[in-house]
């Protein structure tokens, strides 16, 4: 008798029959283990979630009243004949690869991730196992993360620079986790920091959880940049360019993300400025990461799939590709990623 796979790959999302769950669904479902609170992998309307304790602030901040259980890190769990855990994931604070284990044979799904340390996330920690599914949003060798305390030093004589030539310098990032890495990133020397509303509510939940950021001002109808001298404003990508940004007279705009390290995209974007940080692996951390796991198959999903799959097939993986709904860090102006 043939016996069903760990996990298998619906028009729902990733599903364990001997579990009968659901992994970061994009579809209503019974039960739904999630990864993260990013928008492309936590939905609405599922009947019951799972999480680990630190992403269920924002999960709950995100998706509202849900009926959501959550486990520690490394804390195995019972669901049905499977056997479930929560890893770190390093993508945001919070976030988890799901390990899952039946009869013996154990299957990883990493979610997104990243294997750098930010001092905010929970660090990536590999996670043995037969078969790993991996994102692969920046699955090209042209990605490489630069050292963060260089892209803290461009980011601060952006700021200083603007400020001597009278203008207010506009740095897109999204609301989870990009905006707190930035946080972590600036220095009240130079003067104070506001935050679009989106952004200083997501950060609150994370302060509350114990995160230590500097102070922040929300951006309010009555602000004026006469009264915060030097300032720098944070904002979602999706408010740069907009009737939203009409305050803050002549401005800089920047833009914080991996797709930053690309010729042509700040042009694109429309942006003075690209400061490469990203929540995700690079080309080397998913490499690394893969390796690490000692996995006899791959399943690659969102991002440069195709490109990535062939490069571990060449390397004498057995690496396939799985179509998913997640978006990943897209170049659109999407609220999250």
């Amino acid at each position: 008798m043939t016996r069903d796979p760990v996990l298998t790959f619906t028009d729902r999302g990733i599903y364990c029959p001997a579990g009968d769950f659901f992994i970061d669904p994009w579809r209503p479902v019974k039960r739904a283990l999630l990864t993260h609170g990013h928008a492309d992998h936590a939905h609405p309307g599922h009947a019951s979630y799972l999480a680990t304790r630190s992403a269920a602030p924002v999960l709950r901040h995100r998706l509202g009243k849900i009926r959501l259980q959550t486990v520690a890190y490394e804390q195995t769990q019972r669901i049905g004949d499977a056997t479930v855990s929560f890893h770190p994931a390093g993508h945001v604070p919070g976030s988890a690869q799901i390990r899952v284990e039946v009869d013996g044979e154990c299957w990883v799904a990493s979610g997104d991730y990243k294997t750098i340390e930010d001092g905010l996330s929970e660090p990536f920690s590999p996670v043995p196992c037969h078969v790993f599914i991996t994102e692969s949003t920046f699955g090209l060798p042209v990605f490489r993360w630069p050292a963060q305390d260089a892209v803290a030093r461009e980011l601060l004589d952006w700021w200083r620079n603007s400020v001597d030539r009278g203008v207010t310098p506009v740095l897109g990032a999204y609301s989870l986790g990009k905006a707190q890495r930035v946080l972590s990133l600036l220095t009240e020397d130079i003067g104070p920091i506001l935050t679009h509303g989106a952004i200083e509510a997501t950060t609150q939940v994370l302060r509350d959880q114990g995160l230590r950021l500097p102070p922040t001002a929300q951006v309010t109808p009555d602000t004026k940049t006469k009264d915060h001298l030097g300032a720098i404003v944070l904002a979602p990508p999706g408010a740069l360019g907009g009737a939203w940004m009409r305050r803050f007279g002549p401005v800089s705009t920047g833009f914080a993300s991996g797709w930053m390290q690309m010729r042509g995209v700040r042009r694109r974007r429309a942006a003075d400025r690209g400061f490469v940080i990203s929540d995700h692996a690079d080309w080397d951390g998913l490499n690394q990461a893969i390796a690490a796991t000692g996995a006899e198959k791959i399943y690659v999903t969102h991002g440069y799939t195709d490109i990535f799959a062939r490069w571990l097939r060449e390397g004498g993986l057995d690496a396939d590709v799985v179509p998913t709904e997640y978006e990943g860090e897209t170049l659109q102006d999407s609220e999250e990623s």
